[in-house]
């Protein structure tokens, strides 16, 4: 049986009804298969009379975060899709409207969010990936009292009731990783250099660890950044001089291609000086040479080896829809659980507005996703988020060798960097403390 059999009516496969252009596009498409819509296979279910509505995804489709934001784009429609097929929300089809962020944080991701709420009408976006991108519409969000669901693990300092954050914190993530570093279990390090991309994201990342270990006996031996995507970070012998027991990495995007290369180069194994990286997942590893990461760990929230029926049928069903050579990783499971995450919203609520949406998140909605129960915090609109560690093993697929017992709370502002700072939206929001200055 074939996928994405073509509509003789409309000459319209299944896939093309969601993702061409524009929302009015998608619609019209939806439309011309009035009143049958496919689902599965083969399967034809009615399509409901209820106004559909519409909602924005605003990712990079061009330009150099393309190849990580596509993915994305691609998971959001598959949930979209998937709702749909089983009736909707509230009785009403999904019309999805893409933007293309073009990667361009600051000019165009602004113009496509304000677009996406004074054009299109949305009733919720999700998008970006980028601190940069997030930052830049944020305000576009705040103005219009719109609500974005941003997938993406970050470095915290930051709260906005017009963002429901999805991905880690720093204390969700970086943080566990180095109490992992310094346990038994993780080799009990106590030499780290730290190396980082030179962004605004890794460098508060990297103060936040440096804050955390003054208190636990460990020195940090050196650290330092290198430019975003930059090929050739000329960087693994200097890191050897220092003589550390272990990396810690928060290089994201190509230079991680590079900085594996050279490691390898400078003959330093993975038991001698593990690597444990915070922005290495299954994409980056498909592109690496095999045995230059093999043995080095990573920390995040979810892996595609994480072994559980729910993550299996969601894997095999991306790769179903996309290709069997695609991976998925903790964005791309955030994004889609997004999306599921905000329908639970809705039908709680019995709305589409943003206000009542947000209390309903406030109640305690939940969502169980591929990789565990998605839930909100209320007090800072952040997710409750599960921790792993990975072992980079054959095939380019990590092997998990830690977990935590139970999610972990999010804390976008933590004490020992950002004293006096707290957000409890169900009591006053953001509490600001002293100001806190980054050197770039």
């Amino acid at each position: 049986m074939k996928k994405n059999k073509i509509d003789a009516a409309s000459g319209l496969t299944r896939r093309d009804c969601l993702k061409q252009g524009s929302g009015s596009f998608a619609l019209a498409s939806m439309r011309a298969l009035a009143p049958l819509v496919f689902a599965g296979c083969s399967e034809l279910i009615p399509i409901s009379n209820a106004t559909p509505v519409r909602v924005g995804i605003l990712h990079s489709q061009t330009g150099q975060m393309a190849m990580s934001e596509n993915p994305l784009r691609d998971i959001e429609l598959m949930a979209i899709e998937e709702i749909n097929a089983a009736g909707g929300i509230l009785g009403a089809q999904i019309d999805p409207v893409v933007e293309d962020g073009a990667s361009r944080a600051t000019t165009v991701f602004p113009k496509r969010a304000k677009k996406l709420l004074s054009e299109s009408k949305v009733a919720v976006v999700f998008g970006c990936l980028t601190s940069a991108a997030r930052k830049a519409v944020l305000p576009v969000f705040e103005e219009s009292n719109g609500l974005l669901f941003y997938p993406a693990s970050y470095e915290g300092n930051e709260s906005s009731r017009n963002i429901i954050y999805t991905g880690s914190t720093p204390n969700q993530q970086i943080l566990p990783a180095i109490d992992w570093l310094l346990s038994e279990a993780g080799g009990s390090r106590r030499r780290i250099f730290l190396i980082g991309s030179d962004d605004v994201h890794q460098r508060i990342e990297n103060i936040i660890v440096k804050k955390y270990l003054q208190d636990k006996s460990v020195l940090v031996v050196g650290e330092t950044y290198v430019p975003l995507s930059q090929k050739d970070t000329g960087i693994a012998q200097d890191i050897r001089k220092t003589s550390p027991d272990a990396v810690l990495s928060t290089v994201t995007g190509d230079s991680n291609l590079s900085l594996y290369n050279e490691w390898a180069a400078a003959d330093v194994t993975a038991e001698q000086v593990p690597v444990v990286a915070i922005n290495v997942g299954e994409d980056e590893l498909r592109r690496m040479r095999s045995n230059n990461a093999k043995g080095h760990f990573s920390a995040r929230s979810y892996f595609q080896c994480l072994n559980t029926d729910a993550n299996k049928k969601f894997i095999d069903r991306f790769q179903q829809e996309h290709g069997y050579d695609r991976i998925t990783d903790e964005s791309i499971e955030a994004a889609y659980s997004s999306v599921y995450l905000w329908k639970a919203a809705v039908e709680k609520a019995g709305s589409f507005n943003v206000d009542k949406v947000r209390e309903a998140l406030a109640s305690g909605v939940k969502f169980e996703g591929p990789g565990g129960e998605l839930r909100i915090d209320p007090k800072t609109q952040h997710a409750y988020k599960r921790f792993y560690i990975g072992r980079v093993g054959k095939n380019r697929q990590f092997e998990m060798v830690f977990q935590s017992a139970d999610t972990i709370a999010p804390d976008p502002y933590p004490q020992s960097v950002f004293p006096g700072w707290s957000c409890d939206w169900t009591n006053g929001g953001v509490k600001k403390g002293a100001e806190v200055k980054i050197d770039l």
